[in-house]
This record gives C-alpha cells, structure tokens and sequence, in this order.
C-alpha cells in the first residue's frame, strides 16, 4: 500500500558536509521551526537515496502547484 502522503529527508548543512535528521511526510517538514537552517529532499525523488535537495519554501512550492494539479 502506498503512502499519499510525500515524504521528504530534512537535513543540515554544516561545514563538515550535510547532516541527515530524518524521514517525514513534507507536511511535519514545513510545520519546522523557521529558524532552523534546514533542506529538505525534493518530495519527487526518493527520501534517504537522493541528492537532490531543496529549501522548505522551494517544498511548499511544489506541494502547492501539485494540490492544484490535482483537483
């Protein structure tokens, strides 16, 4: 059974490369704090695996144009 829920990786940069902190839906991801200095895997690509990451307003972007998309 699959998820509808888009789950994402978030994660920080530090200088010694970036941080992984977890797997969640995209929705927990954007209820995090603001002022944390967060990127968060693109919602498209598979979370824990990819590379491709994005910042948090990048994601409510996204989840915005795909509710739209869908009805």
């Amino acid at each position: 059974m699959k998820s509808k829920k888009k789950l994402v990786e978030v994660a920080v940069d530090t200088e010694e490369g970036r941080v992984p902190l977890g797997i969640m839906n995209a929705k927990q991801a954007l209820a995090l704090p603001d002022d944390l200095d967060l990127e968060v895997s693109h919602p498209d690509h598979e979370p824990g695996s990819t590379d491709h990451f994005i910042q948090k307003k990048e994601l409510r972007r996204h989840l915005e144009k795909s509710r739209e998309r869908s009805g």
